[in-house]
């Protein structure tokens, strides 16, 4: 029962800062998403991909999230309007990005220059979907060498998505991966979500994920 209690409260703190950050982002009109997946799926080549064909249509900032080292924001550094690291390290809730820790990167960013901020989450499919960041969007992308079951196995992240992107279809012709099943699965657990077919590497798919997102900037926009 201790445990229970200790758990609730971390998570009950955790909702009040993601609240005053949603607060801080709409005040400075800034759109955010929270883009999850496992280890390896394809977040920072998503975010790299997104950073070149929304160049000049959209000022995108990147808070990167990891357990250790800058290799992620090191790659995005020059694209992107601003760049935060955030390491977890070896602290308890390292297997995923808190509202602390983006309240605090929030604070070197330029909010008044930036329309959007994409979050890469730590690489995880269960932690990050506990924790709410403050953002407005959450994305997940599920590769296809991870195979197909993964809605089955890890559902909660998968309910809670805005839209869901099956990456790496270059690979298609060479590993097991029912894309129709997958579908059924997510679809199953979340019946508005969307999903887009991509991949980063050939380019595939990423013209209805920019616009998808360029709609989403544009919809909260009218709704403040």
């Amino acid at each position: 029962m201790k445990r229970i209690e200790v758990i609730q409260n971390v998570l009950e703190a955790n909702d009040t800062i993601a609240s005053r950050n949603r607060q801080l982002l709409d005040r400075h009109k800034v759109f955010v998403i929270n883009i999850m997946s496992a280890p390896g799926a394809g977040k920072t080549s998503l975010i790299l991909q997104t950073l070149t064909r929304l160049k000049g249509k959209l000022d995108i900032a990147v808070i990167e999230g990891d357990v250790a080292s800058t290799v992620d924001a090191e790659k995005v550094q020059g694209r992107a309007k601003a760049v935060v690291q955030i390491n977890t390290g070896n602290m308890p809730e390292s297997c995923s990005l808190m509202a602390a820790m983006i309240e605090s990167a929030l604070k070197d960013m330029p909010l008044d220059d930036i329309d959007v901020v994409l979050i890469e989450n730590v690489g995880n499919l269960i932690c990050p979907a506990e924790f709410t960041l403050g953002e407005h969007k959450r994305v997940v992308i599920s590769s296809l060498p991870e195979g197909d079951d993964k809605p089955i196995k890890y559902p909660l992240i998968f309910a809670d998505a805005d839209a869901v992107i099956i990456n790496k279809m270059d690979l298609l012709p060479h590993v097991d991966f029912n894309i129709a099943a997958f579908r059924r699965s997510v679809t199953g657990l979340n019946p508005k979500v969307e999903v887009f077919q991509l991949s980063t590497k050939t380019g595939q798919g990423l013209e209805g994920w920019c616009s998808w997102l360029l709609e989403q900037v544009r919809t909260n926009a009218l709704k403040r």
